[in-house]
């Protein structure tokens, strides 16, 4: 079920409650597909990493190569932020005028705070990648971007972000052309009465019409860099609303705590228009190995019927609970048989 899900999509996301085995899913789908001759990027977007653990090597903020066909990036939300911040702080002082560089630090260094800051940057992030990377008609594009994503609370707020930033995105703009329009009145008022532009701190003549055109070019970069951000977010907004190239898969364990909070997540992603492709069940207890297993392989079975009579229609795939940890490219590869 997951394989074919991959195999039909552009972009996975993997996401669930903590400590359920989405990363070794994720990694071992990601593994799988370049197996298949696809170019796959595996990203994690969850701040505690593991894939690096997986791999058996060092992965961070840059791609590394992990196998034939599949890199590897660790999304860090502290550095993530700090890089986005430095990137507008850049911007804002290219466009606004020089007196006001120390207001636009000000304004930075109290932005990094900001609740919700981290997810803002982490989602513009995702965008870019989801944009640049997912063409597989770039030199450097991939045909599949596979997410490991963070625990349910984080990824639920995190897929209903592109919609409220494409929203503030336009009120932004809305705001700079109604600001524009003001000071196009103001210009208007000016060019008949010399004394309404000095007291605005303007002079008639050639002074005045040469701020004005400084003026012009700074909201035109302005609202080009608006227009290139709500772009980029309508963009993301139309690729995780896109069942045919998007899909969303929730990985859990068969106890209470995982099933409850998947029909959460499935309903919060439901809301912000995300399709949930399929479950995992990861690490089911063998109904054969003693009684004591035996036993939590039919408290499971309970839960599970839980799980189906609350969501029937989504396809569930079950993989038993292995001896030991899957990690390296063999074993990953291994337990990717488990996923078809």
């Amino acid at each position: 079920m997951l394989l074919e899900l991959a195999r039909s999509r552009r972009v996975l996301f993997v996401g669930g409650k903590g400590g359920v085995g989405k990363t070794t899913v994720a990694a071992a789908t990601a593994l799988a597909m370049a197996e298949e001759g696809r170019r796959v990027l595996l990203v994690s977007t969850d701040p505690a990493h593991n894939l690096g653990h997986l791999w058996d090597c060092e992965v961070g903020a840059r791609t590394r190569r992990l196998a034939p066909g599949l890199d590897g990036l660790e999304l860090d939300p502290e550095q993530t932020a700090r890089a986005h911040l430095e990137e507008v702080g850049a911007a804002l002082r290219r466009l606004m005028p020089e007196h006001l560089a120390g207001e636009v630090d000000k304004h930075m260094a109290l932005s990094r705070d900001t609740p919700g800051m981290h997810e803002a940057a982490l989602l513009e992030r995702i965008a870019e990648l989801v944009e640049e990377g997912a063409d597989p008609g770039r030199r450097d594009g991939y045909d599949l971007l596979v997410f490991d994503t963070a625990p349910s609370g984080h990824t639920a707020r995190l897929m209903a972000l592109p919609e409220m930033m494409s929203a503030w995105v336009d009120g932004m703009l809305h705001r700079q052309a109604r600001s524009r329009h003001f000071g196009e009145l103001l210009r208007g008022l000016g060019r008949d009465d010399s004394v309404g532009v000095q007291v605005l701190g303007a002079h008639p003549g050639e002074e005045g019409n040469r701020r004005s055109d400084d003026g012009e070019a700074r909201n035109d970069r302005i609202r080009g860099l608006l227009n290139r951000r709500r772009h980029r977010f309508e963009h993301l907004r139309e690729a995780v609303g896109d069942q045919a190239r998007t899909a969303f898969v929730i990985v859990l364990t068969a106890e209470r705590l995982p099933v409850l909070e998947t029909v959460e997540l499935h309903a919060q992603l439901r809301r912000s228009g995300v399709a949930v492709g399929g479950l995992v069940v990861n690490k089911r207890s063998p109904a054969d190995a003693g009684a004591f297993l035996a036993g939590r392989a039919r408290l499971e079975d309970g839960y599970l019927e839980e799980l189906r009579m609350a969501l029937p229609d989504l396809p569930l795939l079950q993989l038993p609970l292995l001896e030991g940890e899957p990690v390296g490219r063999e074993a990953l590869a291994a337990f990717a048989t488990r996923l078809r």
